[in-house]
């Protein structure tokens, strides 16, 4: 029977006035239960839906992988081998010819009859200028008459001790006047020598009035202009030899160590692209004061576009070392540390490398690498970029090339 609720009432009545109605303590676990059931069963659905939502994903990016598989060539892959590969050092300086020689005014005067300029040809012995010889010629003049003069003073000086020497043998002279005789004939004698001397240095000034080319070459400079007046020793032209070249390089005390004659070194001239062979000839014995650098010398063959004065850089082979090497080319840096895209059951994996020595063999350039082992199958770095774990079809008989 239900009734309004009022006070006093009992625990188990039932109030119908929409004010209150009182429940029994089964009655409320029992709801509880299921609210707690009914939660159970909504993340039950949630956990299952999301795990199927992730299963369908993992299963279109796994059909994805196995749609998407590179078929590599056998120029695609290289194969990381053990090579003697050749150590060397760095070396540049400038071109120079063996044979070089200034050509200079070696007396006084006026400069006459140059004609050649830079680039002329010219051959030892090969007259290219004068000097003006009148006054040359004239001083040589004025030493010759001394020359005369003074012979002609030893002609009395003789004339008088002969006749000294005869009255000295008949007794009418002492013989203090045939010493005097004497000594005045060998002063005579002596200023017949100095006359013929100073002449002989005035005939070989005026020899000098002619410029002569020392060696066989090209005229690499033109110091000078035709009638200037030039002092001794005057700049007029430069000869260069370009049938013998060298380079001339510096390099430091520890370099200089391991290099010999007799090396070979790898050259590129700036500007061109000609490469040239050259040869260690000559080591300075002796340390460059200030840069403590000492000087090499590596011989030339000498070539229709080389210069004097051009700058050359290039390798000098010292030895070689047999290391673990891979083509350059191959080596990626796109990431922090360079790596490799290596083969390993098929698939592609990016392996880190630390990079060493470098030498060209055979128009390629080889790196050493360390932290990948010998025979590892890499990607030419023709192929580009792959992701990890990209399936690849291997070539039916993959050559290796270091």
């Amino acid at each position: 029977m239900r009734r309004l609720c009022g006070w006093p009432h009992r625990a188990d009545d039932h109030c119908d006035n929409g004010i209150k109605i009182l429940m029994k303590p089964w009655q409320k676990w029992a709801l509880a239960g299921l609210v707690v059931v009914l939660l159970v069963v909504a993340a039950l659905r949630t956990l299952a839906a999301r795990q199927s939502k992730q299963a369908t994903l993992e299963a279109q990016q796994q059909s994805q992988k196995t749609q998407v598989m590179i078929d590599l060539g056998p120029t695609d892959l290289t194969t990381i081998k053990m090579v003697d590969l050749p150590q060397g050092i760095a070396i540049s300086g400038s071109i120079k010819a063996v044979n070089s020689a200034f050509v200079k005014a070696r007396v006084p005067g006026e400069l006459q009859g140059l004609v050649v300029r830079e680039g002329d040809a010219v051959k030892a012995g090969q007259v290219l200028a004068r000097i003006d010889p009148i006054e040359s010629s004239a001083r040589l003049n004025q030493a010759r008459q001394q020359v005369l003069a003074a012979r002609a003073q030893v002609d009395i000086a003789q004339r008088s001790f002969d006749n000294s020497q005869a009255l000295v043998a008949q007794g009418f002279v002492s013989s203090t006047a045939l010493e005097t005789s004497k000594a005045n004939l060998a002063a005579a004698q002596s200023s017949l020598g100095a006359a013929q001397a100073g002449a002989d240095v005035l005939a070989k000034a005026l020899t000098d009035t002619v410029l002569r080319a020392p060696i066989s070459g090209l005229v690499a400079q033109r110091l000078a202009q035709t009638g200037e007046r030039v002092a001794i020793d005057t700049r007029v032209l430069e000869i260069v030899d370009l049938s013998q070249l060298e380079l001339e390089a510096a390099l430091s005390a520890a370099d200089s160590m391991s290099v010999k004659p007799g090396q070979l070194a790898q050259l590129q001239v700036d500007g061109t692209a000609q490469t040239l062979a050259a040869r260690v000839v000559r080591i300075n014995p002796s340390a460059t004061a200030g840069s403590r650098s000492v000087l090499v010398y590596l011989a030339i063959a000498p070539g229709a576009a080389l210069r004097h004065g051009m700058f050359a850089q290039g390798i000098l082979a010292t030895g070689s070392k047999r290391l673990l090497v891979a083509p350059l080319t191959a080596v990626r840096t796109d990431k922090p540390k360079p790596y490799l895209q290596t083969i390993s059951q098929n698939q592609v994996q990016h392996l880190p490398v630390a990079l060493g020595a470098r030498a060209d063999v055979n128009h390629e350039t080889l790196v050493a690498v360390t932290g990948v082992a010998e025979g590892t199958l890499a990607v030419a770095g023709t192929v580009g970029m792959l992701r990890p774990g990209t399936p690849v079809r291997m070539p039916p008989a993959t050559p290796g090339k270091p």
